[in-house]
């Protein structure tokens, strides 16, 4: 408004004239035409068709970038520039959590990691915005693996004892994730009716990407004594026990569901650690690599899109190879 009020002053009446027409004319496109808001709902709808993300992970680009409008308050594309997003950043870096402690740098990359995919599909439309090449993400600390000991993975297997429908569940479950290396939502989606005469499963993974997982013997026989025992007609292959049907009339356990057992079977099995599902999913990672496994093989079972998140695992199994470099070589040389 200053700019226009200079103008005038200086007798340039014309000058203001199509200043303020142009003016209008970049609020009509920036704010009618290019809103952000209704872009933003454009590029959900995208993923959701276009790319077949899964409703998950639409609802957590949608509450990161519904975030950042709200902090930025940018209206238009043109809007988002690399001062904005520095200042958005900054306020990333010191918002607290409900625990009153700071986002952490991986939290605080995924709010980045999701504008950016964002101004790619704006980019992608032909609508002049920041490059999303501009935005780097934060460098985080190497990522640290919590893992169970070959000890306490057996404890944690046979913690489930007795003949009773919630037991035989239990030890299904367990004997499934570290046979398959199944992500606990993946576990939780099983149907009931999974062929039990094969030694492989396909499952639905991140990305709606299907991958094949295989069964051992083990886990096979933990399954059809579980289901033996079910009296049920769910579709679910893993179901509360005497449980009411949830919201979709369905006993199906969620992910939520199934850690609390995985938990509670590590307190029962005397495990002084936080165990997940995710740990069991390490397990099998681990185990596969240090008796020799290809690591691009491992990628494929664990349905890594990206070989450097399979390759976190390598750090143990260098350590492994250490300790038997250690004890077998060099042992008839003379010292």
């Amino acid at each position: 408004m200053w700019i226009m009020l200079i103008i005038l002053k200086r007798g340039r009446l014309q000058s203001a004239a199509f200043f303020m027409l142009h003016y209008a004319t970049l609020c009509y496109d920036g704010i009618m035409s290019h809103n952000l808001k209704e872009l933003k709902t454009e590029f959900l709808e995208h993923l959701e068709i276009e790319k077949g993300r899964s409703i998950k992970t639409i609802e957590n680009y949608d509450r990161y970038l519904s975030r950042f409008l709200s902090l930025t308050c940018a209206g238009a594309p043109r809007d988002i520039t690399d001062e904005l997003v520095r200042q958005f950043r900054i306020t990333l870096n010191r918002i607290k959590t409900e625990s009153g402690v700071p986002l952490k740098k991986k939290t605080q990359n995924y709010y980045l990691i999701a504008l950016r995919a964002f101004l790619k599909y704006l980019r992608k439309r032909g609508i002049t915005t920041l490059s999303p090449e501009r935005i780097e993400l934060a460098k985080i600390p190497e990522r640290s693996i919590d893992l169970i000991s070959g000890e306490e993975l057996d404890r944690l297997l046979s913690a489930p004892d007795g003949e009773e429908i919630a037991a035989l569940r239990d030890r299904a479950m367990l004997e499934l994730l570290f046979s398959t290396g199944l992500r606990v939502s993946e576990l939780a989606s099983l149907p009931r009716d999974i062929d039990l005469s094969r030694d492989e499963l396909s499952v639905r993974g991140k990305g709606e990407r299907v991958r094949v997982v295989f069964l051992s013997p083990r886990a096979k026989k933990a399954v059809r004594s579980y289901l033996a025992k079910r009296g049920d007609t769910d579709d679910a292959l893993f179901i509360r026990v005497g449980g009411r049907p949830n919201d979709e009339d369905s006993l199906r356990l969620s992910p939520r569901s199934i850690e609390r057992i995985v938990a509670h079977c590590a307190i029962k099995a005397g495990i002084d650690k936080k165990v997940t599902p995710h740990i069991v999913r390490h397990s099998f990672a681990t185990d596969l690599l240090q008796n020799g496994a290809d690591i691009r093989a491992v990628q494929v079972m664990l349905g890594h899109q990206n070989i450097a998140t399979t390759q976190i695992y390598t750090h143990i199994t260098d350590k492994h190879l250490r300790d038997v470099h250690k004890t077998f070589h060099g042992k008839q040389r003379r010292h």
